[in-house]
């Protein structure tokens, strides 16, 4: 029972340390924001789910390189052609950007499983395929739409965001598909898919910030995805959308828990092994 209880102590001991370090790297960018998956279903087994695979898997392979690509696999029919897409957050490393693309396939495996297109949204990046071409076409829909409580110190901040969103939403002539803007403790961020022309993106962020202003009023932070582009905005510590990402020193984290977990999985086959040993002694002293 000791030995159990032991066994037990240390196990939780273990899984204690890994949430401690795990969980807050993945949240930064790996935490769901929407999905959505096709009604009509394909066949297992059938040449679309070969292609459907083979379209994730090129997504997940591109997204070690750069932080946005698309894809079409012909097929023999029309409905047998699938396009994908990948994006990740504009200020993502690559190995950030890979981790969450590989997530977010996962995630829409299980989530649109057998169905014949899917999207899934993640905090660090975007991931979309079909059967029906979606590539280089604006889509404004609202997909999600978060507001939070209203700001306190009403002007002032009133102010700072508007002026934040004044920054998003303007252009210089440049094609600019991810924007970051600060004003005191209120920032914000914006982003379109990399499939539409400089025009196409500069029209559905507009309209995201239009409708951020709009429908989040005087709300101390705002959230507004339409189907190809976003903007977001935050108050103080509430919500924030920094320009920094928690995840640029995923590398240096994950090396430091192997070696922590190797050492506390030392130390726990150390103490299971004297335990095991005093348990033997403590037997032949009873058999003599």
């Amino acid at each position: 029972m000791a030995l159990a209880t032991k066994t037990t102590s240390l196990f939780l001991l273990l899984l204690a340390v890994w949430c401690f370090f795990i969980t807050p790297s993945n949240s930064a960018t790996d935490s769901f924001v929407f999905g959505g998956c096709s009604q009509l279903k394909y066949t297992s087994g059938s040449p679309y789910e070969s292609n459907v695979n083979s379209i994730l898997t090129s997504l997940v392979n591109s997204a070690m390189y750069t932080s946005y690509s698309n894809f079409t696999l012909p097929g023999a029919s029309n409905q047998d052609t699938v396009y994908g897409l990948f994006q990740c957050r504009g200020n993502l490393n690559s190995g950030d950007c890979g981790r969450c693309v590989a997530k977010a396939v996962s995630q829409l495996g299980t989530l649109c499983l057998d169905s014949t297109g899917g999207a899934l949204q993640l905090e660090g990046c975007f991931v979309k395929y079909d059967n029906t071409t979606f590539l280089g076409v604006e889509d404004k829909t609202v997909v999600v739409k978060k507001c939070g409580p209203s700001i306190s110190s009403y002007s002032d901040a009133l102010g700072r965001r508007d002026e934040v969103l004044g920054y998003l939403g303007a252009s210089d002539g440049t094609y600019k598909p991810f924007r970051v803007s600060g004003s005191g403790d209120v920032q914000g961020v914006a982003q379109c898919v990399g499939d539409l022309s400089p025009s196409e993106c500069q029209d559905c962020l507009s309209e995201a910030i239009g409708r951020l202003k709009t429908d989040c009023g005087a709300a101390k932070w705002g959230d507004m995805y339409l189907a190809k582009c976003y903007a977001r905005y935050s108050e103080g510590g509430d919500h924030s959308h920094s320009q920094k990402d928690t995840n640029n020193n995923d590398d240096e984290i994950e090396k430091t828990l192997a070696i922590l977990i190797g050492l506390i999985a030392a130390v726990a086959l150390i103490i299971l092994f004297l335990s095991f040993l005093s348990k033997l002694c403590d037997n032949g002293k009873g058999g003599k």
